[in-house]
Parts: C-alpha cells; sequence; structure tokens
C-alpha cells in the first residue's frame, strides 16, 4: 500500500494543523493506523494511533490537544493537531501495519513524512 502525507506546514505556538495521509486502497479499516514524528536530533515517536478494533491511543504528550481519526470511505487518515507548541516540531510520518496495535519501529507501510514547524 502507498500512503501519502500532507498538511504541515509552519505555525506559531497556539496555532493549528491537520495533517492527512491518503492511502491507495482500503486499509485503514482493518489495519493498525498511526502517526509518528521525529525530531531532529531524537528518535521516532508514536504520537497517536487507532488499533484494529477502532480504539484511540495518545502519548502522554500530545492528549488533549491532538485528535487522530479516520474516514474508511475516502481510505484518509488524519490528526488534527491544536494549541501546537514549539516542542511539536518535527517530521510526521503516517503508518499502517497488519496488526492489531501500532507496535513501535520499522514495520508496516510509511508516508514520506510532513514537516511541522511550531514557533514561538
Amino acid at each position: 500500500v502507498q500512503l501519502q502525507a500532507s498538511g504541515g506546514g509552519s505555525v506559531q505556538t497556539g496555532g493549528s494543523l491537520r495533517l492527512s495521509c491518503a492511502a491507495s486502497g482500503s486499509v485503514f479499516s482493518i489495519n493498525a493506523v498511526g502517526w509518528h514524528r521525529q525530531a531532529p536530533g531524537k528518535q521516532r515517536e508514536l504520537v497517536a494511533h487507532i488499533t484494529s478494533g477502532g480504539r484511540t491511543n495518545y502519548a502522554d504528550s500530545v492528549k488533549g490537544r491532538f485528535t487522530i481519526s479516520r474516514d474508511n470511505a475516502k481510505n484518509t487518515l488524519y490528526l488534527q493537531m491544536n494549541s501546537l507548541k514549539p516542542e511539536d516540531t518535527a517530521v510526521y510520518y503516517c503508518n499502517v501495519q497488519s496488526s492489531p496495535i501500532i507496535v513501535p519501529g520499522p514495520f508496516g507501510s510509511w508516508g514520506q513524512g510532513t514537516q511541522v514547524t511550531v514557533s514561538s
């Protein structure tokens, strides 16, 4: 499956962005899907994911600010990011894995990454 991420950009602290990830096929409804991010000099971090059963999970650092969702009819995954902080600056990657949950690591299919920059 091919994934195409979009929606990144530059915003000021407190701003919002919505990331999108379009898939080439109907994969989001039956697999675990998620968003990861990687800041310069840091390891890739799992930000949010939806299990194959539809349950959402978030990293503590984004709880209450980010919302992950999917539109199965459009084969698209979203990440709504509100109240953005400079520490949210990173390249964001969408990911789908043929497993019940997203497992951190180089597994499954990945989008190309979209840059999010938050300035103070």
